[in-house]
């Protein structure tokens, strides 16, 4: 006989399971109660309905967890599920299934009993699932210009359709003709000042008027996380391929942000990301062979980082590829390697401590005011998260360098850049806005955002790269600013003292202006009025 399952589920949906089970290749010995089986479970598979609310459900799973350890509990829930994603990953189950197949069960079995982990739930378990989904988060740049290009359009529109009826006098004509110039060259001026920021070349689209519509079919197959083995090998292996499928599709940029590696040609760029997965991935070995201390992970990891720039960079760039420059040919990656300073690191990265403990060491990682093993669906997602950040920001120093590199190297560009920046201009003006807007982040944005103890987390998601901002505190962050960044904080800080007073203070003057108003005022203006009736009646009286 094979392995031993408790199953509970209802009676109509146990009698279909059984024969399955029991007549597959490792035949099972499945029982619905456990004086029917010949000894202790192996594994429970527990198939939800729909009748348990959040709480309930949370308990029972509990209870069952607890009942037959060590044996491992599989949920299998229903297709319609009720519950928040969130709240269920949070279950303390090796296995959560939705509506699943009969294929999908049994391979979920066999890695569930041998150690592993799985997780499948579609995205359409989510309540939110049903909202139409929001839009990419608009930095003031892009807000500024679709916004002012948005209602020039709708004047325009106005004054065309104005024209076409044919306007009755002259002067309305010339009116309507010169108000049709000014919104052309208001249009104009937008475009010169701040487009296009979403990419710093080529036209700008006209923004449509946003209609209203039905929710189009999404693409995404929710969450899916599968584990071979519940440690920080099998941890690191479901973290990669997770990443390797969603690099190897094209990534659009949804950060709300101007980003450099927008510049690179969509292989150069896949390229560059999978060759940081792949040296992270080797960093990773080499600091569990060599037994690392915890304290000093973070200080080998911030001594290795240049390396691993380097290497990425001359995978992306192939070592053997040369082109000409002045005459002559060079090798592409050693070239630009001489020219790079790749020394800098991204003061927005997080600690690397907690990441690299509990991918190396396979130490816990508190999530959520929560201390979860790395193999744990959210702490899971968590260091995928924070792999993704740091893959997509060392990226965007490398692609700034590249940028660099090939405006001084114009037989470069053709090789590395994306069509629309072979022209010196535009790939001067993609230069100019990244740098104005790492002054404004470094200047304003980065210091109100640590005063508030926010961190934003560059992740790839569906096919682009995306902003999750995560909570925490950055009181050293805040120490090291500058004096004049400093400031900002300052400032945030006086008006969160001074607005209440100041709020009162506004609330007694109108209060005082109203009495004024009602009290004062108003019965000298109604005594005068009344006096100002009374003579008149009286002047009436006497000149009848």
């Amino acid at each position: 006989m094979g392995q031993r399952i408790l199953l509970l589920a209802e009676p109509l949906l146990a009698e279909a399971l059984i024969p399955l089970l029991e007549q597959s290749d490792q035949a099972y010995a499945v029982g619905t109660a456990p004086d029917r089986l010949d000894g202790p479970p192996e594994l429970v598979l527990w198939c939800v309905d729909g009748a348990f609310d959040t709480p309930a459900l949370w308990r029972e799973a509990h209870r069952l967890h607890d009942l037959w350890q060590p044996a491992p509990l599989l949920i299998s829930l229903p297709a319609a599920a009720p519950w928040p994603q969130a709240q269920l990953l949070t279950l303390p189950a090796e296995g959560l299934l939705q509506a699943p197949t009969a294929e999908t069960l049994l391979a979920t079995l066999r890695t569930v009993i041998n150690g592993g982990r799985e997780v499948q739930l579609s995205a359409r378990s989510e309540p939110e699932a049903n909202q139409p989904p929001a839009g990419p988060t608009l930095g003031l740049g892009q807000w500024l210009l679709v916004s002012g290009l948005q209602q020039i359009e709708e004047d325009l529109a106005l004054c065309e359709r104005m024209l076409q009826a044919g306007p009755s006098h002259p002067v309305a004509l010339l009116l309507l003709l010169g108000r049709r110039r000014e919104l052309r060259a208001a249009r104009a001026l937008l475009h010169l000042l701040w487009g296009p920021l979403s990419l710093a070349w080529g036209p700008v689209p006209v923004p449509a008027p946003v209609a209203p519509q039905r929710k189009p079919e999404m693409a995404d197959d929710g969450t899916v996380i599968s584990l071979s083995q519940r440690n920080a090998e099998g941890t690191w292996a479901a973290i990669c391929e997770r990443l390797r499928q969603r690099i190897g599709a094209e990534l659009n940029n949804r950060s709300g942000q101007l980003l450099a590696l927008e510049g690179l040609q969509p292989k150069r760029r896949s390229d560059l990301l999978l060759a940081l997965l792949e040296h992270l991935t080797l960093l990773r070995q080499q600091l569990r062979r060599e037994h690392q201390h915890p304290d000093q992970l973070a200080e080998q990891w911030l001594r290795l980082q240049e390396d691993m720039r380097r290497q990425a960079l001359r995978h992306m760039a192939s070592p053997y590829v040369q082109l000409p420059q002045e005459g002559s040919l060079r090798p592409v990656a050693e070239t630009m390697l001489g020219r790079c300073d790749l020394s800098g690191i991204d003061p927005e990265l997080p600690d690397p401590q907690a990441m690299m403990a509990a991918l190396v060491l396979d130490q816990p990682l508190l999530v959520g005011g929560q201390l979860l093993a790395p193999d744990a669906p959210l702490a899971l997602l968590h260091l995928e998260q924070l792999v993704a950040n740091w893959l997509v920001r060392s990226a965007e120093q490398l692609s700034a360098q590249v940028l660099a590199c090939c405006a001084a190297w114009p037989e470069l560009r053709r090789y590395l850049l994306v069509p629309e920046l072979l022209s010196t201009r535009n790939l001067e003006r993609l230069r100019n806005q990244l740098n104005a807007q790492q002054r404004w982040s470094s200047w304003l944005q980065r210091p109100v955002a640590i005063y508030e103890s926010r961190r934003q987390l560059l992740t790839i998601e569906a096919g682009a790269i995306t902003v999750r901002q995560q909570t925490e505190p950055r009181d050293q962050d805040l120490r090291q600013l500058s004096w004049a960044q400093q400031l900002v904080p300052l400032a945030l800080e006086t008006r969160d003292a001074l607005a209440p007073q100041l709020h009162s203070l506004i609330q007694s003057i109108g209060r005082l202006v109203v009495i004024l108003l009602t009290q004062v005022i108003g019965r000298a203006i109604g005594l005068v009025g009344r006096g100002i009736v009374q003579g008149m009646g009286r002047s009436l009286r006497a000149s009848q």
